[in-house]
């Protein structure tokens, strides 16, 4: 998967700040159910959006970092506690994925 360029990083979070939090990182940290749970989301929607709890031991940037990695999608922003990810799905018609600026 090719790094995102700047505009669809852009892009990308111009269409998170319409969607809701569905992911938490508690105490636990990244956990399998997690990880299912995330994977779903990403396969079902592409762009999800989480959230780092107080009580979790990671940071919020090795939070999403972490679940990227075990999710094989993107990083896209981390502002606070909060997170987004995006991952392409082949699981989508061509006409309901997004479609990322060149």
């Amino acid at each position: 998967m090719a790094d995102l360029t700047s505009k669809q990083r852009a892009q990308l979070r111009g269409l998170a700040n319409e969607i809701d939090t569905i992911v938490h990182i508690g105490k636990d940290g990244v956990g399998e159910n997690l990880i299912k749970q995330a994977d779903d989301a990403l396969e079902a929607r592409e762009l999800i959006k989480g959230k780092v709890l107080e009580n979790s031991p990671l940071s919020p940037r090795e939070g999403a970092e972490e679940l990227a990695k075990a999710t094989r999608s993107q990083v896209v922003q981390v502002i606070g506690t909060k997170f987004v990810l995006y991952r392409e799905t082949h699981g989508r018609p061509k006409e309901k994925r997004i479609k990322l600026v060149k």
